[in-house]
């Protein structure tokens, strides 16, 4: 019977990429970043923006291929140095984002750890979100030629509710934000709390948001098509969410929203991201 793996086999390496190990010295975690250089980084001088991902397990090679499959032409992207946020050394990734990117530490009803012997944790993205900021910006900065006043932070599901965190607590640490299947029902939707609380001590949100979300990420009562959602209304949500921040008139606030049909929860993220980053970075616009 042949091994699973040939013995003359070679991991395969995506070029012009790198592994950076980071110590959350706060968190006392370990991570790692995944970063991918442009294909016209080794022959140019200038600095380029930077795209930062969560799920990057998931995320930074799906992006990565997208980026060049779009290219750089007039219904491209512009080049961009991707950076993909890895989940904790030692953790699951359904254990570590649950911890890493809730704003709050209400564990949802029924949630178990998929960690044996570890109870589940929520609730540290403020902690998540230093860490970013003072320790992984920092190595990014140094390392690469980073264009870092042009940040765009990328996230889905649990990943948008961590980015909408940092957009109320920091706005300015990302220029742009691509919001996908934001979580909003989360902790009781807990962000609408924070959106408020955000409103009544705040006269502008400068920051610019893509949100998006599937059109099978509703309810359809009746209907035995199982890619819509049986717990959670996203869709209404989103809709809510923004129409609460179009109703504080906001002067720094840009914002587009999509509703994307014949997309489920896990069908719709690669095509958020090809639309955010033509959003976020069209080609031919520095």
């Amino acid at each position: 019977m042949p091994s699973a793996r040939a013995a003359d086999a070679t991991p395969y390496v995506l070029k012009s990429t790198d592994v950076v190990d980071v110590r959350a010295t706060q968190l006392k975690r370990d991570y790692q970043l995944f970063v991918s250089l442009p294909p016209s980084y080794e022959k140019s001088a200038r600095r380029y923006p930077v795209v930062f991902v969560t799920d990057a397990d998931y995320a930074f090679p799906l992006i990565r291929s997208m980026a060049r499959r779009l290219g750089t032409g007039s219904h491209g992207v512009e080049e961009f140095i991707l950076v993909g946020l890895s989940y904790a050394k030692g953790d699951t990734p359904e254990y570590s984002r649950r911890r890493d990117y809730t704003p709050s530490d209400t564990a949802e009803k029924g949630r178990v750890s998929d960690m044996p012997g570890r109870a589940p944790k929520f609730g540290e993205s403020e902690g998540y979100r230093r860490f970013i900021k003072d320790e992984v910006f920092p190595v990014i900065a140094q390392r690469y030629r980073a264009d870092m006043e042009r940040k765009v932070f990328a996230g889905h599901s649990y990943g948008s509710l961590l980015g909408l965190h940092i957009a109320f607590t920091e706005p300015a640490m990302f220029s742009h934000y691509i919001l996908g299947s934001p979580s909003l029902w989360y902790g009781k939707r807990v962000m609408f709390a924070r959106e408020k609380a955000y409103a009544a001590s705040h006269k502008d949100l400068d920051a610019k948001f893509y949100f998006s979300v599937g059109g099978f990420e509703t309810f359809k009562p009746g209907s035995r098509d199982t890619r819509y959602n049986t717990d959670e209304d996203m869709v209404a949500d989103l809709l809510e969410f923004e129409a609460l921040l179009k109703k504080r008139q906001y002067p720094g606030l840009k914002m587009e929203t999509a509703i994307l049909a014949d997309e489920d929860h896990l069908s719709v993220a690669p095509v958020i991201i090809t639309r955010g980053l033509k959003w976020a970075l069209p080609s031919g616009k520095r």
